[in-house]
Order: C-alpha cells, then sequence, then structure tokens
C-alpha cells in the first residue's frame, strides 16, 4: 500500500515509466484522446475532479521541464491561465500553440489523463525534465 503520492495506479505507473523528454497530457472533459495513446478516465461528473486538483497532484510527483498550452487559453480562460502559471515551479519552458496544434501534439503523450473539468482550453502537456 502506497503511504503518499498519488494513489491513481495508472497515473503512478505511467509517471515511474517517464523518461527525459516524455510526454503526458492533462485535459479536460472534451479533449479528445489520439488513438493509440493511453486514456486515463478520471471523470465523474461536470466539474470534477478539476484540472486545478489533478494538475496539482500530478506536478506533486513528476519533474518537469516544459509545458505546452494552446495559445487560446490567454483570452477564453484567463482564470485557467494564471492557476496553471501559479503551480509550475520556477524555470519551466512554457510553449503556446494553437488549440488545433496542441491537440496534434498530443499523439507524442505516452497517456491523456481526463479530468472532468468544463471550462475552455484546461488542457497542458507535461514534458519530464531529469531528476539529479
Amino acid at each position: 500500500m502506497k503511504k503518499n503520492g498519488i494513489l491513481n495506479s495508472e497515473i503512478t505507473k505511467v509517471l515511474a515509466d517517464l523518461g527525459h523528454t516524455d510526454q503526458i497530457t492533462i485535459g479536460d472533459a472534451g479533449l479528445p484522446v489520439p488513438h493509440g495513446v493511453a486514456k486515463i478516465d478520471l471523470a465523474l461528473k461536470f466539474g470534477l475532479p478539476s484540472f486545478n486538483d489533478v494538475l496539482l497532484a500530478v506536478l506533486s510527483d513528476m519533474a518537469i521541464e516544459k509545458v505546452v498550452l494552446a495559445e487560446e487559453i490567454k483570452t477564453q480562460n484567463a482564470q485557467q491561465l494564471q492557476a496553471v502559471l501559479k503551480a509550475l515551479p520556477k524555470g519551466v519552458e512554457i510553449v503556446y500553440v494553437s488549440h488545433t496544434e496542441f491537440k496534434k501534439q498530443t499523439q507524442n503523450s505516452k497517456a491523456v489523463i481526463r479530468t472532468g473539468e468544463v471550462t475552455p482550453y484546461s488542457n497542458i502537456i507535461l514534458q519530464s525534465a531529469v531528476i539529479f
């Protein structure tokens, strides 16, 4: 039995298997998951669990060096963007791409974690860092 950290066994396994520059995605309830990419579905109902709760839990267990966000979050969900920026460790590279490009880039993710979030553009790609 785990003593602390993420209890979801699928998320724990994905995080433990990541190597440097591997990526995972945390998405809202509507983000499409590309064929062939593992989907870890946490959504219970609209809003639960929230994108922020899942992001904070994953960030507590994962070393990241880069994130990818949709450019549209800046104007369509500025409140969510501020929460994301506050949660990220200092020095993390932030890349903004169009939402269309974001969805294409999820094809490179080892897994997509689906939340119950229903606010627009509440999606993030996390790239793993080296632990030293």
